[in-house]
């Protein structure tokens, strides 16, 4: 039965179109979550990035910090990757609710202002992979193979 249940999990069929959204999707998270963990590409690291989550009522600070930078680093090179593509998109996908809901919203959809179109365009992108797996060309493949 768990057998059966992970190479559900891992199988896709989605073709080539599945590898053309992941890669920058994954590079996009990864340098995101790298951002907030590590304070590279200009981020605020680990320290910063917690301050301002509990300064936005995400508490405890230091938490919500660790699981937003590491489900957007981890997440993305999982889907550069295309390995355990799906949890790592449902993850992605709620850690992108979670921003425009927390941080975005009430700037209305434009990133000129703050907005959501960006976060809500990474959802939807990583809604699709949760939804179609990570393609023809994904390590989630051998895995499944190896399964079999």
């Amino acid at each position: 039965m768990n057998t059966v249940l992970i190479r559900n999990l891992l199988s896709s069929h989605a073709g080539y179109a599945a590898l053309v959204l992941r890669v920058p999707v994954g590079i996009i998270l990864a340098a995101h979550g790298a951002q907030k963990l590590f304070g590279w590409f200009g981020g605020n690291g680990l320290s910063g990035t917690a301050q301002w989550m509990a300064s936005i009522g995400l508490e405890p600070g230091l938490l919500m910090a660790l699981l937003a930078g590491s489900a957007e680093f981890f997440g993305g090179l999982a889907l550069i990757l295309g390995l355990l593509t799906r949890p790592a998109a449902a993850v992605s996908a709620f850690t992108m609710v979670v921003a425009i809901f927390s941080v975005h919203i009430s700037n209305g959809l434009f990133m000129s202002n703050g907005g959501y179109e960006f976060a809500l365009s990474l959802l939807a992108a990583t809604a699709a992979l949760t939804l179609q797996g990570g393609g023809r060309f994904a390590l989630d493949n051998l895995l499944a193979r190896r399964l079999s």
